[in-house]
């Protein structure tokens, strides 16, 4: 009903969540993946929060108004659990999530994604540009995230 997806549509999400390397991201840049959920260090960062995360439905489904509300409740543990690690493994100050719907709401891909920051003092996200990082600044951030959530993990967190 609110989709925007033009016929056709290759999805890069859904390629990604499938074991599937995109133009723009690889399966290293995979920090979480389960039956429901994948996340993922994205490839377009804002200046000054850099290793930022996207949370997917493996499931294809655009934007909120198709999201089965049965998979909003894997999509937040695992913003939960990227947020602390954001604490713990960048040293952030804070964090934020955010999510886009829509043309006029500045989606860009066809494909539900939450955003999960790292946020630091006076940082600004709000007041920069996305840029392009390459796959060798997205590694050492995803090797850290893995670390921990592996560990998380073993650990019953």
């Amino acid at each position: 009903m609110y989709n925007h997806a033009p016929e056709g549509y290759d999805c890069p999400f859904c390629r990604l969540a499938g074991g599937v390397d995109t133009k723009l991201s690889s399966q290293d840049d995979v920090v979480y993946r389960d039956n429901s959920v994948t996340a993922f260090i994205s490839a377009g960062w804002w200046p000054h929060n850099p290793g930022h995360a996207l949370i997917v439905p493996n499931e294809h489904h655009e934007n909120i108004y198709d999201l089965p509300p049965e998979l909003a409740t894997p999509i937040q543990r695992v913003a939960r659990e990227i947020a602390i690690a954001f604490k713990e493994t960048y040293g952030a100050h804070g964090v934020s999530t955010r999510n886009h719907n829509e043309p006029d709401g500045m989606q860009d891909v066809w494909h539900y994604h939450l955003h999960v920051f790292p946020r630091y003092r006076s940082d600004n996200l709000y007041l920069h540009r996305r840029e392009s990082s390459t796959p060798e600044e997205r590694r050492p951030y995803a090797d850290k995230l893995k670390e921990f959530l592996v560990r998380r993990t073993a650990q019953g967190g």
